[in-house]
């Protein structure tokens, strides 16, 4: 049985801290947009990796019950959900002074 082994710290990724990590240094930025038909969209831009990005969008579409897409990184929210996206980034780990909303 191997083991999986994280390829930025080089440790088994059971004991790997690199996602912590990344969390404390990433810069969100969270903006509404203006789509088709008068729709708004949460578009929240600034993760580091593709498969951050889409366990993003999955956390937030179950918590906040509506759609969403991830796309050319950036994850989008239906409707305009500013504070609830922030609130849910900060539960989730990353820290409040690197979201800019």
């Amino acid at each position: 049985m191997i083991n999986e082994i994280c390829p930025v710290c080089h440790l088994p990724k059971s004991i790997c801290t690199c996602g912590a990590r990344s969390k404390e240094s990433q810069h969100i930025k969270i903006v509404i947009e203006k789509k088709k038909f008068k729709k708004f969209v949460t578009a929240i831009s600034g993760f580091s990796t593709t498969e951050e990005g889409k366990d993003i969008e999955k956390f937030l579409k179950k918590k906040l019950a509506c759609g969403g897409t991830f796309k050319n990184n950036v994850v989008e929210v239906q409707g305009s959900q500013k504070e609830k996206v922030k609130q849910l980034l900060i539960e989730k780990g990353y820290l409040e002074e690197l979201i800019d909303a």
